[in-house]
């Protein structure tokens, strides 16, 4: 049966945690950070499991602290300006089993105040993985077209991230694909609302959301020869 699984609460405690970026404040609130965020985050990840393994057996949905799909609330601070130590939103990401980091191909779920999303794709791949989504866009472009403009995909998704400003060495200004082979980011977004996250239909909505992307993600997939 249906259930929600995030609420105001959550809201609530991401707000404060914003207000209150430090680690005094985290620890004094560290019980209501597991009521609010991390049990109903391991709770949507566990329900999850079996109908994201349906769209992909690739793809993981794990709910633990260490090395699971909801991602640590500890900001990396060692090489950045901002020293706040904590993220002020929920990031579960199902990354392929061959994964080992973020940059990975993923699907994504973001919870945030004024800024919930779903994302599908890869985020900065590395040059080596980057070369080869050019490559295959270059050779296979009739597929990757067919993959953008796939009905239902264009129905949620829209391809977002950064993008360079002059071609990458190898590719000519006139190469009738060259804006998506520009691409640094080769993700896509689909913003939803606050009241999706908080409600029953949350889990539906991102397996049918995730079940429209599933062209995309092969594509992807191939490039890096992954399998889907």
């Amino acid at each position: 049966m249906a259930k929600p699984y995030f609420n105001l609460q959550t809201f609530e405690f991401l707000e404060l945690l914003a207000a209150n970026n430090n680690r005094d404040w985290f620890h004094e609130h560290k019980q209501d950070y597991e009521i609010r965020v991390r049990t109903p985050a391991f709770e949507f990840i566990a329900d999850v499991a079996d109908e994201l393994a349906i769209i992909s057996p690739h793809f993981l949905a794990l709910p633990k602290k260490v090395g699971g799909s909801l991602m640590r609330v500890n900001r990396d601070i060692r090489f950045g300006k901002d020293k706040r130590p904590y993220k002020t939103n929920i990031g579960i990401q199902f990354r392929h089993e061959q994964g080992k980091d973020v940059h990975a191909p993923g699907y994504y779920l973001h919870v945030e105040r004024e800024n919930c999303f779903l994302g599908v794709g890869i985020w900065r791949p590395d040059s080596t993985a980057l070369g080869h989504i050019r490559q295959r866009i270059d050779e296979k472009g009739n597929l990757w077209l067919k993959a953008l403009n796939n009905k239902d995909f264009k129905k949620w998704f829209e391809l977002s991230g950064d993008t360079l400003v002059n071609p990458p060495r190898g590719y000519v200004k006139t190469h009738p694909l060259l804006e998506d082979i520009k691409r640094k980011d080769f993700i896509a977004i689909s913003e939803i609302s606050e009241a999706t996250v908080m409600s029953k239909k949350l889990r539906q909505t991102v397996i049918d959301q995730f079940n429209s992307a599933t062209p995309y993600m092969k594509f992807l997939c191939q490039a890096l020869a992954l399998r889907f």
